[in-house]
């Protein structure tokens, strides 16, 4: 699916989504226009897909339907990312959060608006939280109250921004 590369509508299209439970989600900037996402949605059947992808293109997110592609699902979803060239004021951060509805928005909601969201991977694994990597561009005056709003978020985090494998692969 394709979303506009904004401040705003990856909240925007989580809301979206409802109370649905989000079981992947990957995402890596490439342009300053539009943001190509992969994103698993657990849903009850195939009318409610219908539904769903209805919902997303009337709010003018471009959206295909995955559902039966097989190398999409076995392959292309691990290998979203990649560098972002031209990227600028990046830090990146591994995240705990906890597997509840509304954890994920809590995030969105709470964080400065004008802060980009430039990577993003969740992967379900069933355990009491999920495993969350986070790129955001926050430039150098922005860091202070990055982080105010990590500390009093309350999920465990760690800043990866000088990690080798973050610099060799994805930055």
């Amino acid at each position: 699916m394709s979303i506009p590369e904004t401040p705003g509508s990856f909240r925007k299209f989580c809301s979206l989504l409802g109370q649905r439970n989000i079981t992947e989600f990957n995402y890596r900037y490439a342009n300053s226009k539009e943001a190509h996402v992969f994103v698993g949605v657990q849903v009850k059947d195939q009318s409610e897909t219908t539904k769903l992808v209805a919902t997303l293109e009337k709010h003018k997110l471009a959206t295909l339907n995955f559902t039966d592609n097989e190398m999409a699902k076995l392959h292309v979803r691990h290998l979203v990312g990649g560098h972002a060239p031209g990227l600028q004021d990046e830090i990146l951060f591994r995240f705990e959060f906890p597997e509840r509805p509304g954890a994920l928005m809590t995030f969105l909601n709470s964080m400065n608006h004008s802060w980009n969201i430039s990577l993003f991977h969740y992967r379900n694994h069933g355990a009491d939280y999920g495993r969350v990597l986070i790129g955001m561009q926050v430039p150098h005056h922005g860091k202070k109250p990055l982080r105010i709003f990590l500390d009093n978020l309350g999920y465990r985090y760690w800043d990866e921004s000088d990690n080798p494998a973050y610099k060799l692969f994805l930055s």
